[in-house]
């Protein structure tokens, strides 16, 4: 019966995965939703949208600290 259950379930789509992902960027998460979760992913949208979440971080830190540099006085 639960291989039945595992077999129908779908596929959590890629707005899905990549929402999962920030919350894990940033350590929050919804416990036991999490978990059952991430039996629903597709391992390909993990990797992209980490690779995404990731870029993204970059690209943040990269324009906070140009903002801080910019307003010292050397």
């Amino acid at each position: 019966m639960q291989d039945k259950n595992k077999a129908t379930k779908k596929k959590i789509s890629f707005f899905g995965t990549m929402k999962a992902v920030f919350w894990s960027f940033i350590g929050l998460g919804k416990g036991k939703q999490s978990v059952n979760d991430g039996e629903n992913f597709n391992p390909l949208h993990v990797v992209i949208a980490g690779v995404l979440g990731a870029l993204i971080l970059i690209a943040v830190l990269i324009v906070i600290v140009k903002i801080v540099l910019s307003k010292v006085v050397i």
